[in-house]
């Protein structure tokens, strides 16, 4: 394999990583989002998607992301009749986020970013000393 393709698959794997934590973050932000009117739906969890594509410019598959969807489980209620968002029996819809899931798929991510991060600094040490040969 060409040292500039590793590059390029390590960028993209790098690139939907970044992404991955963006939304992690943004679920993590949001988690105690409720709505502001009465029976009102909270912050739903965002979720990600990826799919392999073969990139005809490198001539090897890549990653990317397909799609970034909302969790359509159930949201939680919180009795809290003092809150605007409060429905007439004074139950809050809450987010479905849980913070737990949230951490472990931050670590997961930031190991996969780390991995392809670790492959570019070797392919990058090979294209040096190969320019040191060629001196």
């Amino acid at each position: 394999m060409d040292l500039t393709k590793a590059l390029s698959v390590s960028a993209s794997g790098m690139d939907v990583q970044t992404t991955r934590l963006r939304v992690i973050a943004e679920n993590l932000a949001n988690q105690d989002t409720t709505g502001s009117t009465p029976g009102a739906d909270a912050y739903r969890r965002k979720t990600i998607s990826f799919e392999s594509r073969m990139d005809s410019s490198l001539g090897t598959e890549t990653v990317r992301v397909s799609k970034i969807g909302h969790d359509n489980s159930d949201l939680p209620q919180r009795y809290d009749p003092a809150n605007p968002a409060a429905n007439p029996q004074g139950y809050v819809k809450t987010s479905n986020v849980n913070s737990f899931i949230e951490i472990m798929d931050m670590r997961e991510a930031e190991r996969s970013y780390s991995a392809n991060l670790s492959v570019m600094q070797a392919t990058r040490s090979m294209l040096n000393r190969t320019i040191d040969m060629l001196k």
